[in-house]
């Protein structure tokens, strides 16, 4: 596939949903996940980042996985990259829907109108112990609420817990009535994120936008190209 035929496509559909992952966010200068210099496979602490990541880490060493969300989850500077904007755009144009396995906060940042966060959003914080939720800026300066003496935590998934149901349900929905699914930025290896094209309906196309194939169970179309200088040549809207 070219950039004109993914062109085409867009332009032709009237349900669009993106399924992203930390590839999107790397051109904001957010390390990715498992690629070679990414979290989970350049990290050389004592423990892997899986447990870091983990609610057992929370409930047992508190101070512990409070240190590691400084140092290596936030980066509240970061601004939306074209590949956002673009996406945000054709979400507040009602062709599109994101669900995105991001947790930094650039979707909302972008003005995404219809957003899924499939793994929640680090920028949504509560107590432990009251459930009053905080802004973030509080939790950027200790993990414990001022209120109650509590502890903070971000409304992100962990290791060891369960998803939204309800985001859940709703991707699969979106999926399954979309007449276009592009994946960006994501291996698809995480489940059961991955296992969402497996709802995509017999009518849709099934778009890749990556620098190498993925390994998939159904067929689909492959741009393989930089995500960034495929959205800044997408024409989205009056542009």
């Amino acid at each position: 596939m070219q950039i004109d035929e993914l062109q085409t496509a867009v332009t032709n559909a009237q349900k669009i949903v993106f399924l992203t992952g930390a590839g999107v966010s790397t051109p904001s200068g957010i390390p990715d996940y498992r690629s070679k210099n990414g979290l989970y496979t350049n990290d050389n602490s004592q423990h892997s980042a899986e447990y870091y990541l983990s609610i057992d880490c929370l409930r047992d060493e508190p101070a512990l996985f409070y240190e590691y969300m400084m140092k290596n989850m936030y980066y509240p500077k970061a601004i939306p990259n074209v590949i956002h904007e673009k996406q945000a755009a054709l979400t507040r144009m009602n062709k599109a829907k994101v669900i995105t396995q991001n947790i930094d906060g650039l979707y909302e940042k972008a003005q995404t109108k219809d957003l899924l966060s499939f793994h929640g959003t680090l920028y949504d914080v509560y107590c432990l112990k009251c459930g009053q939720h905080v802004d973030y800026h509080q939790y950027l300066t200790s993990s414990i609420h001022n209120n109650c003496g509590g502890t903070l935590r971000p409304n992100i998934v962990l290791y060891g817990e369960g998803l939204n149901q309800s985001v859940v349900s709703q991707s699969i929905a979106a999926v399954n009535t979309a007449d276009l699914v592009v994946i960006v930025g994501t291996s698809m290896r995480v489940y059961p994120f991955a296992s969402l094209v497996d709802y995509l309906n017999a009518a849709a196309k099934l778009v890749v936008i990556n620098q190498e194939p993925l390994d998939l169970p159904l067929n689909y179309t492959m741009l393989q190209a930089d995500a960034s200088q495929v959205f800044a040549s997408l024409m989205v809207g009056s542009e």
